[in-house]
């Protein structure tokens, strides 16, 4: 592959060499929510900004951890990770928000994915079809108990993920609804829990790296609720999310310690 950063060593997109990172990497979209998760870690120093990809490094519980911010969608989201994975970080866990689907799923949830719907156009450029998207189990569990333990209302299970927003949101304006539509509600039945854009690209390109990674996200609401004229609060404030994040990592730098010896 062509060298255009003429042999510094420094990624192309997220500006990062090795040593900027360590093997645990948060990855919001949001590049704003960078310095947010930054303040629980030890001694957190920005790192670099560039483009959609912003990066705070510091320590947790010991160990060397940074933020990296993805922007929207899986490209962006395949590119960090790619150059991340370049940098040493071996282990992942996506931060973000989503909407509802399941009807038990109301705003200020927390939903953890074990897999993903691959529903979105990255994923195809690394592994056929017929390969699932699933998270590392050991970033489940880790997470799971967070939010058990931080006593967090959250789910477990499938999420979908997909390129276009609106074509959730508004697929009857879109030439191809009637394919938006149909699918939207086998997804239902299968009894996916949430919707949202990265997770799928991020578990099939952890699983062509050989490295780990898990997803965590903030509900801000449930149009499948507003749909049937059920109460949907709609909500912001990811605090929540980033607070199971941090344990989730706590808990699996713990288990990985303990697994090393």
């Amino acid at each position: 592959m062509t060298d255009y950063m003429e042999g510094s060593g420094v990624q192309y997109h997220i500006h990062l060499k090795k040593g900027d990172v360590g093997r645990y990497v948060i990855l919001p979209g949001d590049p704003k929510r960078c310095e947010k998760i930054a303040r629980y870690f030890d001694n957190p120093q920005f790192i670099a900004d560039s483009r959609e990809y912003v990066t705070y490094t510091g320590y947790l519980d010991g160990e060397k951890v940074s933020v990296t911010s993805t922007g929207i969608g899986g490209p962006s989201a395949s590119i960090a990770m790619e150059e991340l994975h370049q940098c040493g970080a071996d282990t992942f866990i996506r931060m973000g928000t989503c909407g509802g689907m399941k009807l038990d799923v109301v705003g200020g949830d927390v939903v953890i994915a074990t897999g993903a719907i691959r529903n979105e156009g990255t994923s195809r450029e690394y592994a056929p079809i017929e390969f699932p998207a699933v998270a590392n189990i050991d970033v489940v569990n880790a997470l799971a108990m967070a939010a058990k333990q931080l006593g967090k209302r959250h789910h477990v299970g499938v999420v979908q993920c997909k390129d276009s927003f609106y074509g959730q949101h508004s697929p009857q304006t879109k030439p191809v609804s009637y394919e938006l539509e149909q699918k939207w509600e086998a997804w239902l039945r299968l009894g996916t829990l949430a919707s949202e854009m990265e997770s799928a690209a991020l578990f099939v390109v952890a699983s062509y790296l050989g490295v780990r990674c898990g997803s965590e996200f903030f509900v801000v609401g449930n149009q499948e609720r507003e749909k049937r004229g059920m109460d949907n609060p709609i909500m912001h404030d990811t605090e929540t999310a980033i607070e199971v994040v941090i344990q989730g990592l706590r808990n699996l730098i713990a288990a990985d310690k303990g697994y090393n010896g």
